[in-house]
C-alpha cells in the first residue's frame, strides 16, 4: 500500500483500460464490476449535482439532451433519467466511448429504453454543439494535467451549457478503500488494478484551481462531493 505523502502529485502511471489493444472477456468484466462499484462509491451524486445546476442555470427547459464522455456501460445515466423523469424534462442520453467492449454492455443495460444511445466515438471526433450538457464520470483523470485544458475546451465546444466533471479526490482515505473493496468484490485484472490507481490519478482543488487559470475566460466552480469526489461545473460562456 502507499501513504498518504505518495498521493501528493497525479500518478502518471497508466490504467491497464488505457491500453485498447487488449479487451475481451475480461474488460467487459470489468464494466460490470465497476458498476457495483460506482453504486457503492457514490458515483451518480456530482454528476446529477452538475447536471441540476446547468439545466437551472439554462432556464430549466423541457428538452435535455446530454453527452457521457468515456461511457463506459453508462450506468451512472440511469440516475439522470430518473430525475427527468421526476421534473417532467424530455431527456436524450448519448453515451460515448471508443470500445467494443463498452458498447456490448451500454447496449444490454439501456435495451429497453430508446432515450439512451451509443456512439463509438473519440471527444475530439465529437461535433460542436453535439448536446445542451457534456459529462464526464471518472474520464479526465486518465489524462496528464497538462491536457485537461485542451480536453475541457473540446468538452465545451460540444456542448451548448456547459460541462460537468465527476472526478475522484485524491486522498488516502478513499485509496485504501477502493483497495479492499476491490480485493472483496472482484478478481478481475483491470478493477484490481485500475481501482486504486484511478484514485491515485485523481485530482485535489488546486488541481481546479491551476485548470481555471490554464483556460482564458473559463469560468469553473468545483464542489467536494461524498463520498471523496468532486464536481466540477464549467458553464458556456
Amino acid at each position: 500500500m502507499i501513504g498518504g505523502s505518495g498521493l501528493q502529485h497525479r500518478s502518471p502511471k497508466p490504467e491497464l483500460m488505457d491500453d485498447f489493444t487488449k479487451g475481451g472477456d475480461q474488460l467487459q468484466e470489468a464494466l460490470r464490476h465497476l458498476r457495483r462499484l460506482n453504486w457503492i462509491f457514490g458515483a451518480k451524486g456530482p454528476v446529477l449535482y452538475g447536471v441540476k445546476r446547468l439545466w437551472n442555470r439554462s432556464g430549466r427547459p423541457d428538452r435535455l439532451t446530454i453527452l457521457d464522455v468515456g461511457s463506459g456501460s453508462g450506468d451512472i445515466n440511469r440516475h439522470l433519467l430518473k430525475w427527468a423523469d421526476k421534473q417532467g424534462v424530455k431527456i436524450r442520453i448519448i453515451l460515448a466511448d471508443v470500445t467494443e467492449e463498452a458498447r456490448a454492455e451500454a447496449d444490454q443495460l439501456f435495451r429497453n429504453d430508446s432515450r439512451v444511445i451509443f456512439i463509438k466515438q473519440d471527444l475530439f471526433n465529437l461535433e460542436a454543439g453535439q448536446a445542451d450538457i457534456v459529462t464526464a464520470s471518472q474520464f479526465v483523470h486518465h489524462f496528464p494535467s497538462e491536457l485537461l485544458p485542451s480536453i475541457v475546451e473540446k468538452m465545451l465546444l460540444v456542448s451548448r451549457f456547459g460541462v460537468v466533471l465527476n472526478d475522484i479526490h485524491r486522498h488516502c482515505i478513499p485509496w485504501v478503500a477502493v483497495w479492499i473493496a476491490t480485493r472483496f468484490l472482484s478478481r478481475n485484472i483491470y478493477i484490481r488494478h485500475d481501482g486504486p490507481l484511478s484514485v491515485a490519478k485523481g485530482f485535489r482543488s488546486a488541481d481546479f484551481r491551476h485548470l481555471a487559470k490554464s483556460v482564458n475566460g473559463l469560468s469553473l466552480t468545483y464542489s467536494w462531493r461524498p463520498l471523496f469526489r468532486y464536481s466540477v461545473i464549467v458553464p458556456k460562456q
